[in-house]
C-alpha cells in the first residue's frame, strides 16, 4: 500500500505537546498536513495548537488520557468530525520512571504501563477500526529499551518490550487477514 503524499493527510498524533511527538507535529504542519493532536494537558495542547496555526497549520486538539478507552474513541471521533478522518494514527504518549524496580511504587508503575502499554493498545485498536476501511498508517512508537532492558529504568523498558511485542503480533494477525489496506 502506498501512503498518501504528507501534504494531503491527516495525522493523529498522541503525546503531542513535548519530545518526539511535538517534534513530528511541527514537521507534518510544516509540511502541510492536518493534525488531531492529542494529550493530558489542554493548556499544553492550546499553546501548541495556537503556534502551529499561526504557522498556517490545520490543528484540531483532544483533551485525552491514552489509558482510557473513551478518550481514545473521542479522539479518532474529532479527527472524522474536523477532517473526514486520519491517515497516519502515532501512537507517542509515553510516560518514564527512574529507579530501582524494588523502589518504585506499585501506582507509578501502573500508572506507567497504563500510559506506555495501555495507550499504545488502546490507540492501535481505535486506529485500526478505521484504517483497515480507508487505509493510511499506524505508527507506535518504542525505543531502544524495547530490546534492551536499562537498569534504573526497568519498568520503562518492561513497558516498551510489551509494546514491541504486541505490535508485532498486531502486524502478524493484519497481515494474515490480507491486503485490506486500500
Amino acid at each position: 500500500m502506498k501512503l498518501k503524499p504528507l501534504k494531503k493527510q491527516t495525522l493523529v498524533i498522541t503525546g503531542a505537546t513535548s519530545g518526539i511527538g511535538l517534534a513530528t507535529a511541527r514537521m507534518a504542519a510544516e509540511a502541510g498536513a492536518k493534525l488531531v493532536l492529542a494529550a493530558r494537558s489542554e493548556e499544553d495542547l492550546q499553546k501548541v495548537a495556537a503556534d502551529l496555526t499561526r504557522r498556517g497549520g490545520q490543528v484540531a486538539t483532544v483533551v485525552a488520557d491514552v489509558a482510557r478507552i473513551p478518550d481514545i474513541q473521542r479522539v479518532a471521533a474529532t479527527a472524522k468530525e474536523k477532517f473526514g478522518g486520519f491517515d497516519t494514527w502515532i501512537n507517542n504518549a509515553a510516560a518514564s520512571i527512574w529507579g530501582r524496580l524494588e523502589e518504585v511504587s506499585d501506582e507509578d508503575s501502573r500508572r506507567m504501563f497504563d500510559t506506555n502499554y495501555w495507550g499504545v493498545v488502546n490507540g492501535s485498536l481505535e486506529a485500526i477500526k478505521y484504517l483497515k476501511q480507508h487505509g493510511g498508517a499506524l505508527i507506535n512508537l518504542g525505543s531502544v529499551a524495547s530490546d534492551i532492558a536499562f537498569p534504573l529504568q526497568g519498568m520503562y523498558s518492561a513497558s516498551k518490550h510489551a509494546i514491541k511485542g504486541f505490535t508485532d503480533a498486531l502486524r502478524i494477525e493484519l497481515e494474515e487477514e490480507g491486503p485490506r489496506f486500500p
